[in-house]
């Protein structure tokens, strides 16, 4: 595949971009008509129909039954005839995806060599057991959605209470937490856990109702001892004012945490989340590249860098897996994929139920093309380590975790792994936040200059100042960013989790 994200830089605007020189599409940088006379890699085309930006079109003819290549890949097969300059799209073109997992380990050796950044660092608040959090807030997680607007008054009156001490007082509600059984349950409890001992939370405490399935004092068990000393427990059915009482825990947690100051910190004490949601046809030309030049600089300097969404990286997993470290890890990561595959057939549901549909009026086709663009975000990082759902990223270089491809659900799960801040990418816009800092960058400049209340980076510049300058300004936001700069997410107030529901509710 092109390394996309290090293309020679120009600061001349273009109308369509071949990827990849095998490549028998082109993507459009803005609409276009039919009859419009397009230059590619020095041969122009004429259009037959009329490209909106972000959507394919076809180099040369296609034959019915052939494959479309974009990234140097195939992303699916012709339906139809299709003449050159004509729109490649759903109406011609369909996923050959289907639930096969015949994967072969053939690692490639070293990466290239990422391009060169500044060095940089930020200030954070180095925990206790050496971790590093961008944040010192306050979480309170209820054990179940029936204490979940007790936590939220909580939040608000201690949040008022004790403004300027540290960075915020939130908390996170969810409807689970009872009528769940066996490993459903199990995805409660272990999120709930993870999240409570991430290191941007100063302090956290658990709110129980007492009567519930997913009980107290089994979740604080699978918290190891080490972590504790920072958390606080209240069942609500067991004391008689439980709002006072909550508020007189979460003082005691704001007294221990406002004790931590930020100190310089280097780079490699973040942990990177990376994701992509509402993605459109340039996700994978601009946003997603850059993000990946951010995950190598981060993995470089020693730091983490998480990668999720499993269903959406169908069709490029080998990619993926010609990354591990150790066939142990190759393995590892071919199993969840299958087992991933195998969770939508044993549903009755076809492993390339994707993309969306505003991933398709995007310019996106199949599910080969989107995880094609998607698995960019990953950089050229080794994959060192594959976890599951709950589990906790904890070597440096790229982590593989268990999770779907909703935004919400997976945006948690990277929070609960230990990603300190998340880079999600978009081309079609969303106002969520979740509780790890969360920049949202744009794949065009048309939705970061209509949604500026939502988006904190432009990748659209990549396609006028080329990757290294814009590789530049997003490095400097992040290390801003990590040392205590608003996202648009936090400063809207959006900050919420989703968990995974994956069992029988009684």
């Amino acid at each position: 595949m092109a390394n996309i994200s290090d293309p020679p830089t120009t600061l001349t605007p273009v109308t369509a971009l071949r990827i990849d020189p095998g490549d028998t599409v082109a993507t459009c940088l803005a609409d276009t008509a039919a009859d419009d006379r397009i230059t590619v890699d020095m041969a122009t085309i004429t259009l037959i129909d009329a490209i909106p930006r972000g959507h394919k079109f076809a180099l040369a003819p296609i034959a019915r039954g052939d494959a479309v290549i974009k990234y140097g890949f195939p992303i699916g097969v012709a339906t139809a005839d299709i003449a050159a300059g004509a729109h490649v799209h759903s109406h011609n073109l369909a996923t050959a995806l289907g639930g096969g997992d015949d994967y072969h380990y053939a690692p490639r050796g070293a990466a290239p060599p990422a391009p060169p950044v500044a060095i940089r660092s930020f200030a954070g608040y180095r925990r206790a057991d050496g971790r590093v959090g961008t944040r010192n807030e306050i979480w309170i997680l209820p054990t179940v959605g029936c204490v979940g607007n007790l936590a939220a008054r909580v939040a608000r009156i201690a949040g008022a209470r004790h403004a300027g001490r540290i960075d915020g007082v939130h908390a996170f509600k969810h409807p689970f937490g009872c009528s769940q059984l066996g490993d459903d349950l199990g995805h409660t409890r272990g999120l709930l856990a993870a999240l409570a001992q991430h290191p941007n939370a100063g302090g956290v405490l658990i709110v129980g109702l007492g009567c519930e399935s997913n009980q107290l004092g089994v979740l604080i068990d699978t918290i190891p001892p080490e972590r504790r000393a920072s958390l606080r427990t209240l069942s609500a059915q067991a004391v008689e004012d439980d709002l006072a009482a909550a508020l007189a825990l979460v003082d005691d947690l704001v007294d221990i945490a406002a004790a931590t100051r930020r100190s310089e910190v280097p780079l490699s004490a973040l942990t990177l989340g990376v994701k992509c949601g509402g993605s459109d046809g340039l996700s994978g030309l601009t946003a997603n590249p850059l993000v990946g030049r951010m995950a190598d600089a981060v993995a470089d300097a020693g730091g983490k860098v998480i990668l999720t969404e499993i269903p959406e990286i169908f069709g490029a997993e080998q990619m993926l897996m010609d990354r591990a470290v150790s066939r142990e890890v190759f393995d590892r990561t071919a199993e969840l994929v299958r087992d991933f595959k195998q969770y939508f057939i044993r549903h009755g549901e076809p492993v390339s139920e994707n993309p969306s549909p505003g991933n398709i009026a995007g310019g996106i086709t199949t599910l080969e093309e989107k995880s094609l663009g998607a698995v960019q975000k990953g950089g050229q990082v080794p994959l060192v380590d594959v976890r599951l759902y709950g589990g906790e990223a904890v070597l440096p270089g790229l982590t593989l975790l268990e999770a779907p491809g909703n935004d919400a659900v997976s945006s948690t799960a990277l929070t609960a792994a230990g990603a300190t801040m998340i880079l999600f990418t978009t081309g079609r816009g969303t106002p969520l936040g979740f509780p790890a800092p969360t920049l949202k960058i744009a794949s065009n400049n048309s939705l970061a200059r209509r949604k500026a209340g939502w988006i904190d980076f432009d990748a659209g510049r990549v396609l006028m100042d080329g990757f290294d300058a814009a590789s530049d300004a997003l490095l400097d936001l992040i290390a801003a960013t990590a040392s205590g700069a608003p996202t648009r997410a936090e400063a809207n107030e959006e900050r919420d989790i989703a968990i995974w529901k994956s069992g029988v509710t009684l």
